[in-house]
């Protein structure tokens, strides 16, 4: 089974805060390498934890408060100057590429690599990202600006073939490939053998969900139904309930019956607020509804 793992480097909200910094993670899946996020201080975690930047092909944005991009023109310009040359796709709110822009046209910057910019249509749901094995989405989220999440979803594996159950009927290998799409083997004699008794099913397909900042949003459930992981801010706790709703950002609490409702596995929650130095009181206030919770920590390797 494909590696399928979020790296957490940044987790704070707003600016950086006992050890914590702002929002960035590294997602690794079917071999590829994708930046969610990237605030101030991002490219100093992914050396700090032995992560090759180079790797990352694709970036995904959630929007444009400062604390969830700051990091990108030195992440870039970095890139540039260690002699990258290979594309790289950025996805985010038209605005960074006019931002990126005037910033390389005031410091005289060529960079030695494309960079495709793909804006974000951040009025429904859109595929950003497909190929054999994995597909990549947005998830409409609700923020004082234009705001959306990520979902990264593998593709139904095809089925495991019953090697010893082949030899012992003498299907041929030709046959294979139907048989691993679910398909009956039909003998020259017009015998048919049932898909079941030839292959096993294969593990389902795993999903993680990057809830970048928000409000309560229990729309978002059909498609964070079932999800593996999901990743959802939350910034204060109830007692900051008026505050939250004031920034449009969540609680714990938010968080926790969102994943509740979506019958998710596990839920991370991050974004803290700097006013918290000790996380364990919000903790426990989102394992009062939702108990697969836990916190996310810089550095830490969580499985989807």
């Amino acid at each position: 089974m494909d590696a399928f793992d979020v790296t957490i480097l940044g987790c704070s909200s707003a600016l950086p805060a006992y050890g914590r910094y702002p929002s960035s993670q590294l997602v690794h899946m079917a071999g590829r390498y994708f930046l969610v996020d990237c605030g101030e201080g991002a490219q100093m975690q992914l050396r700090r934890f032995s992560l090759k930047f180079q790797r990352i092909n694709h970036i995904f944005i959630s929007h444009l408060h400062g604390d969830h991009y700051l990091g990108l023109p030195g992440l870039l310009s970095s890139m540039h100057l260690l002699g990258r040359t290979e594309p790289l796709h950025l996805y985010a709110d038209e605005g960074l590429n006019q931002i990126l822009e005037i910033n390389h046209i005031h410091s005289h910057t060529i960079l030695k690599y494309p960079v495709i910019f793909h804006p974000l249509d951040f009025t429904q749901p859109a595929l950003l990202f497909e190929d054999n094995k994995i597909k990549i989405s947005t998830l409409i989220l609700k923020h004082s600006i234009s705001c959306c999440g990520f979902l990264f979803e593998e593709k139904e594996r095809p089925r495991k073939i019953i090697k010893e159950k082949m030899a012992e009927l003498n299907i041929p290998i030709t046959s294979y490939e139907a048989l691993k799409n679910g398909e009956d083997f039909i003998s020259a004699e017009g015998r048919i053998i049932s898909n079941e008794e030839l292959t096993t099913a294969s593990l389902p397909p795993r999903k993680y969900a990057y809830c970048s900042d928000t409000i309560y949003k229990p729309d978002l459930l059909p498609q964070l139904a079932s999800v593996d992981l999901i990743y959802h801010e939350s910034t204060f706790m109830e007692d900051m309930r008026e505050r939250a709703q004031q920034t449009m950002h969540s609680t714990a609490k938010d968080a926790a019956n969102i994943a509740k409702d979506a019958e998710a596995k596990r839920l991370l929650l991050g974004h803290f607020s700097a006013r918290y130095r000790d996380l364990g009181p919000m903790l426990e206030e989102a394992r009062s509804i939702f108990p697969q919770t836990y916190l996310a920590q810089e550095g830490e390797k969580n499985y989807v």
